[in-house]
């Protein structure tokens, strides 16, 4: 008889869900959002699209908990989360404008982070003589990467990108697409844009947000890349 293999294969990474539904908002007597669901998983990309106005933005911060709402379920493997703000170590937002106060510097940012300034120089060479220079003196296209990057780098069990690619030039988001395949193996991400092939070129997922309810979309034909 054959010796019995011993060899146990390793086990796969656990997956953790962070699940957004029974979502109710309404401006005055404008229903925006009424009925949602999405789900974020870890090790996978989720994006998000919509025209502008449908609340792609205001679905990101009522899951956020910075936006109040008329009704919200937002968990993380089944268990509430009331305030994720509190909680950076789960889930982590950036916001469509740049949120870094402008008196800090690079090195300073990737320092808060927990991150290495060499990692961010090494992704974009032009900010190796920048390492001392104030935010506040850089360029917008400059600042948007800083936020992109050290937010999608971060320590969090999930990160939620609004309108990342705004700003960036063709070859800046080929880096930025290349930075959230790799990060897609440490967290979930949730992304959205109003430039929607770079969306479809790296989701593992896509939702469309219309008419205030969310639905899991195929590809268009025009897309290379399949679900």
């Amino acid at each position: 008889m054959a010796p019995m293999n011993m060899h146990t294969p390793p086990a796969s990474p656990l997956v953790h869900a962070l699940t957004a539904k029974d979502i109710q908002l309404q401006f005055g007597d404008r229903p925006i959002l009424s009925g949602i669901h999405i789900q974020c998983r870890t090790g996978r990309i989720t994006g998000l699209l919509g025209r502008n106005g449908t609340g792609k933005t205001s679905l990101m911060r009522i899951i956020y908990g910075d936006l109040p709402c008329d009704s919200r379920s937002v968990t993380i493997d089944n268990n509430p989360l009331p305030r994720p703000y509190t909680q950076p170590d789960r889930v982590r937002y950036m916001p469509q404008f740049n949120f870094i106060p402008g008196v800090l510097t690079p090195e300073r940012i990737c320092l808060d982070f927990n991150l290495d300034f060499q990692g961010l120089a090494n992704a974009f060479p032009e900010f190796h003589p920048l390492r001392r220079q104030r935010i506040r003196d850089l360029s917008t296209g400059q600042r948007r990467l800083i936020n992109i990057y050290v937010i999608s780098r971060s320590r969090s069990q999930f990160v939620m990108l609004d309108e990342p690619f705004t700003l960036l030039s063709p070859i800046q988001i080929e880096k930025i697409k290349t930075i959230l395949e790799e990060e897609k193996q440490n967290k979930g991400i949730l992304i959205t844009d109003h430039l929607h092939q770079p969306i479809w070129d790296i989701s593992d997922e896509v939702y469309t947000l219309a008419d205030g309810r969310t639905r899991i979309t195929s590809p268009p034909a025009s897309t290379s890349r399949m679900l």
